[in-house]
């Protein structure tokens, strides 16, 4: 009826050492919480060079929550790739496979900020050509043995390609890989489709948000919520406005207050009842949860992820 995510990319704006690094700790218990609870999946996301601390390494953290987990798939959605060695990214991604015993999946994505290119002295200009000159290399890497170990997948881990434009759908064709479009245009999904049999191939699986909130908290006082802690959502909000500029995503919000993200709907905050009902008449199909969402601190977290592990994943799944 409803599929039920966790995200996290540890976004703390302002926020010292200390306030940082429970919020990384707390991640780790919240993802052993998801896994006993029978949530879908955990999403970690990659970005540099934020003054917010955004998450640079998911590969570290997938395998910190593989190590406390025991069922739970893992996605890194998306993987900065051309920002990494191709090869040295195969191995991480083998061994990581190994630790989690085939349970973390990727899409890989070109990233849409320059600055994270200058940072690591990598061409803006050339970064299609680049990342799919990459991924063929790990992807060969993997089948003939030139990286070490092998994935314990076979061939290789579940990978899809994403992006938001109609050469990210040709190039995830042409790569041979499963595609998860930014937003829900289906000309990108026509596109990929096209793309893929023109190549002579079978289209994979094209993986796209539904309509409905981008992200999902669960409180039994949503206006006390709102009041309280409306400015950490808001402050995740402005800060992927301000990265993606006029593209599409599913998640973006381009309100400039609060109050305006209350009327717009693409942060949800409301009772578990009201989550049940909304689910059950279709309103939500996904619940992504966002336990550190703007550094939200731990009791509202808490709360809402206990919500709807406890109260909402019961009541529509009985």
């Amino acid at each position: 009826m409803a599929t039920f995510v966790t995200r996290y990319d540890f976004r703390v704006p302002g926020g010292d050492a200390a306030t940082r690094q429970e919020v990384y700790a707390r991640s780790l218990e919240q993802a052993a919480y998801v896994d006993a609870h029978g949530h879908d999946a955990i999403m970690l996301s990659e970005h540099h060079a934020a003054d917010d601390g955004y998450l640079p390494s998911p590969l570290l953290v997938a395998s910190a929550m593989a190590a406390v987990t025991r069922r739970v798939p893992i996605t890194v959605a998306a993987l900065l790739v051309n920002l990494h060695d191709p090869l040295r990214l195969a191995e991480d991604i083998a061994v990581l496979d190994h630790l989690a015993g085939g349970r973390v999946g990727f899409t890989f994505g070109l990233g849409y900020r320059e600055v994270e290119y200058e940072l690591f002295d990598k061409p803006w200009r050339t970064r299609g050509r680049d990342v799919e000159a990459a991924i063929t290399t790990m992807i060969d890497a993997w089948a003939t043995g030139r990286v070490t170990p092998r994935p314990y997948s076979d061939p290789h881990p579940f990978l899809l390609y994403g992006g938001g434009s109609p050469a990210a759908a040709r190039r995830a064709a042409r790569l041979g890989l499963a595609f998860q479009p930014q937003h829900a245009d289906p000309a990108l999904k026509e596109e990929y489709v096209a793309a893929c049999r023109a190549l002579g191939r079978e289209p994979g699986l094209v993986i796209t948000a539904p309509a409905g909130p981008a992200t999902v908290f669960c409180t039994e006082r949503p206006a006390e919520f709102w009041d309280r802690w409306g400015h950490h959502l808001l402050a995740d909000a402005t800060a992927y406005q301000a990265w993606h500029g006029e593209a599409a995503s599913h998640v973006l919000d381009p309100s400039t207050t609060v109050e305006e993200m209350q009327a717009a709907g693409v942060y949800l905050v409301c009772t578990p009842d009201d989550l049940v009902e909304r689910i059950r008449s279709r309103d939500v199909r996904l619940v992504t949860s966002h336990p550190a969402c703007g550094g939200l601190p731990a009791a509202p977290s808490w709360e809402s992820l206990r919500l709807v592990s406890e109260t909402v994943m019961p009541a529509v799944r009985a």
